[in-house]
């Protein structure tokens, strides 16, 4: 036999031991779930390769929920030697991420996004410890409840812009939503006024900061959260640094304007002032407090709690779903009336509008969720969440729940309210996330939504217009998901210039 031939026979014969190893180790996988101290983990999809099963490269959330159908509440996927633990049902979640929450303050270490672009200084995206803690310490104060109340008078006349605007230019609602969540952002982190453009500078560079952090958070989308050695590398991940130093200089130009117009006494009240004035206080680097109220402004702007995505799925809701809306026109009628509009007055009066914000809401803003990082194990119903896991609660396979949400692919205020028509109190969805990692901005985001869900159901009949048909399902595949463009009618409730005088004397 030649030494060429020996050696195609010694090639074929590696593969085949490697092809057999391979097939071992993936029966043994397949056989014998991991365990932690005797006590499973929760079973995943078959991997695919070795002991790898992939986390889902495109239409990620919803390929989770329909695994969550075949593997249950809870199930792992495996990287190499992570575990990824994906919780997906309401009772499950209210368990581990809500009562077990201590466990999953931390953040799995995120390179791309929240060391690359952000610093180490964007809230969302730090893990727990000694820094996270005195930042949310320092935006709790601006973003409780009672603090909440005093910002109501500003939405509400920036709500009533979105009601005038609709009236001059209904085609471009979508361009009136992203303007008030701007304005009302703008204003309240900044101490600025009401826009009166859209294309507002300042503005477009935090929609380019939005759009750049979103990209970085995409999983998968950069090497550098597998491999954490490239961080090193030099040239690697030079766009992201690029990103870091463009936001970077935004956060400091819009805090320092801020505090020229203290020191001019120019100032008006802000969460920046806010911030400059109380340094004694939280102890944070002027860095520190330029990305805490530059991530305020992105958050309220276009990220984690859009209120511009959600009003976008309220109007697609509305539109598709004409009973629904009739039966919150009804109401709406009979408690505020034609004479006057509503006001944060009527909040406790109108469950049926509440009702239906929850159900629209109920199709998640932020489908995948963020990730968590357990810092011990958790045990539920004899299976572990191992210590070092990266846990997702995933909104969208949560809000598929069959117990808690029979039927849920139709959609049914009524599911919210009680047999006396009031709000149920025993059901709830976790539209801003889980435990200390809820959105710290939910009583603001909630109060945008009430006012300009108000405004529009007494202002508006909203339609779909039978020469654009309105796909439900078509939603942007990205980590905050919004409706694709739509098209509607806003066929006025009353006389239009009388809608036109009420808003403008409000």
């Amino acid at each position: 036999m030649s030494i060429d031939s020996l050696s195609t026979l010694q090639c074929i014969a590696g593969i085949a031991a490697a092809t057999s190893a391979a097939a071992i180790l993936y029966n043994k996988h397949q056989a014998a779930p991991a365990t932690k101290d005797g006590i499973p983990l929760p079973l995943g999809p078959p991997a695919r390769w070795f002991w790898e099963n992939a986390f889902p490269a495109s239409n990620i959330a919803r390929t989770l929920a329909d695994w969550v159908v075949d593997h249950g509440p809870i199930m792992s996927l495996r990287q190499g030697s992570r575990v990824i633990m994906i919780v997906g049902r309401v009772d499950a979640a209210t368990e581990i991420m809500e009562k077990e929450g201590m466990a999953l303050v931390d953040r799995p270490r995120l390179i791309a996004s929240g060391e690359l672009v952000s610093g180490g200084m964007r809230l969302l995206l730090i893990g727990s410890g000694e820094r996270f803690c005195c930042l949310r310490k320092a935006i709790h104060p601006y973003l409780q409840p009672k603090a909440a109340e005093t910002y109501q008078e500003m939405q509400r006349d920036a709500a009533r812009d979105v009601i005038l605007d609709i009236l001059n230019d209904p085609k471009h609602h979508i361009k009136h939503a992203q303007r008030y969540a701007d304005s009302v952002i703008l204003r309240l982190t900044y101490g600025k006024s009401t826009l009166t453009s859209d294309d507002n500078p300042e503005v477009v560079r935090i929609h380019e900061v939005v759009r750049n952090i979103l990209a970085a958070m995409r999983r998968g989308a950069y090497l550098v959260d597998r491999i954490p050695l490239l961080k090193y590398i030099p040239g690697y991940g030079r766009v992201l640094k690029k990103y870091h130093k463009f936001e970077l200089a935004l956060f400091r130009d819009q805090l320092g304007r801020v505090m020229d117009d203290i020191s001019k006494n120019e100032a008006s009240p802000s969460f920046g002032r806010t911030l400059l004035e109380n340094t004694h206080e939280h102890q944070l680097s002027n860095d520190e407090m330029a990305y805490l109220a530059g991530s305020l402004f992105g958050a309220g702007s276009d990220t984690a709690c859009s209120t511009a995505s959600g009003i976008m799925i309220l109007i697609l809701a509305v539109a598709c779903h004409p009973e629904a809306q009739a039966r919150v026109q009804e109401e709406m009628d009979t408690v505020v009336g034609k004479d006057r509009a509503p006001t944060f007055e009527d909040w406790n009066q109108l469950p049926q509008l509440h009702a239906f914000i929850s159900e629209a809401l109920w199709r998640p803003i932020v489908p995948l969720g963020f990730a968590h990082h357990a810092t011990k194990d958790v045990i539920w119903r004899g299976q572990c969440i191992p210590a070092g896991a990266t846990v997702f609660g995933c909104h969208w396979a949560i809000s598929r729940d069959p117990i808690a949400f029979p039927d849920p692919e139709t959609f049914d205020p009524q599911r919210w309210l009680d047999p006396t028509a009031q709000l149920r109190t025993d059901m709830r969805f976790f539209t801003y996330s889980f435990g200390r990692r809820a959105c710290p901005g939910i009583h603001v985001a909630n109060r945008s939504l009430y006012i300009n869900f108000a405004l529009l159901m007494w202002s508006f009949r909203i339609m779909e217009r039978p020469d654009a048909p309105i796909d439900v399902n078509v939603f942007t595949d990205a980590v905050n998901s919004r409706p694709a463009p739509l098209e509607a009618e806003f066929v006025p409730r009353m006389e239009e210039h009388k809608l036109r005088e009420m808003m403008e004397g409000m």
